[in-house]
């Protein structure tokens, strides 16, 4: 069945990637972008675009109104360059404040725009990178909570992510936690960072992450849409694992040196405690739902298979 689908964030990491598969699937597609200079990019890719300030109740509002879409899906945040500087996790708080905005004032005002128009299901994207619950085994499913890290500068990003979570579900939609992103053009900081050898491995290198190629989140998303999909699912590649495996073999496949190690004291000096945690105490993510109830399909089932094709 062809559907009228409106993506927030269109023009967004993975919302590029998603469109084309979209549209590939037959579908009517509406992208939103925050700049008008990004208008052509979302249109090459097959979608019709408008511009949209996912913080404005009345720009949201109006823009569903114009699609009549059949679903949203929200892929809005605020995590580039362009929106929140660089990557500073020492400063997660401040750095994150507009992805927060976004995953909270952002996902009431789509979710408004949904009842007011009679858009019967909304798909947002969540998060499954290294914040499971830190108790028990290291890798966790949909059933497991998610780490409010109370504390630290994550908790303000943990409490949104739960929000998004608590104002999806209880609307019906889906929310996808997606692991972290790898491809074209998301990991272009850490590869950065690794071929100066700044990225280095922190302790014993134990805590856990989650991975998953751009191709295969937006793939799990067109499911979830064809599907009308409800509730959690953890959207992550098969293989969650420590720091101290995926990291050297990043490098070796950027073609850097193997990454230095500090102890957690200096790390936490040097880089902050969301980065001591994340590296030492995180936990990863199954996968299993998302297979057996979407019946999803992984075109990379490892990191390592991607990391070594798309950096080679």
């Amino acid at each position: 069945m062809v559907m009228r689908v409106f993506v927030a964030g269109g023009t967004g990491v993975l919302g590029r990637r998603l469109i084309p598969q979209l549209v590939a699937r037959g579908h009517q597609v509406t992208a939103t972008t925050t700049s008008a200079t990004k208008l052509g990019q979302a249109e090459r890719l097959g979608a019709k675009t408008v511009v949209m300030d996912g913080l404005d109740a009345a720009s949201v509002g109006e823009a569903v109104a114009a699609a009549r879409p059949d679903v949203i899906v929200h892929q809005m945040t605020g995590i580039s360059v362009a929106h929140a500087g660089k990557p500073d996790l020492k400063d997660f708080d401040r750095w994150s404040l507009p992805t927060i905005r976004l995953r909270t004032e952002g996902t009431d005002h789509l979710l408004a725009a949904a009842e007011a128009t009679g858009v019967p299901h909304v798909v947002a994207q969540g998060y499954a990178n290294w914040n499971g619950i830190r108790e028990g085994g290291w890798v966790k499913t949909e059933e497991d909570p998610l780490d409010l890290h109370e504390g630290t500068p994550a908790y303000a990003a943990m409490v949104a992510l739960r929000h998004v979570e608590d104002a999806v579900g209880k609307a019906g939609g889906a929310i996808l936690r997606y692991g972290g992103f790898y491809g074209p053009g998301a990991t272009d900081d850490q590869l950065e960072l690794v071929r100066k050898r700044q990225f280095p491995l922190v302790g014993d290198g134990t805590g856990y992450a989650s991975w998953v190629h751009l191709d295969d989140a937006a793939s799990a998303t067109v499911l979830a849409v064809e599907q009308q999909a409800r509730g959690a699912f953890n959207i992550v590649d098969d293989e969650p694992a420590p720091e101290s495996a995926w990291l050297p073999y990043l490098a070796a496949c950027a073609g850097a040196k193997p990454p230095m190690r500090v102890p957690k004291w200096l790390a936490r000096l040097l880089a902050g405690e969301v980065v001591v945690t994340m590296m030492t105490e995180g936990r990863g993510f199954s996968n299993a739902k998302a297979k057996r109830e979407l019946g999803w399909q992984l075109r990379y089932p490892s990191w390592r298979q991607g990391f070594k094709e798309g950096l080679a």
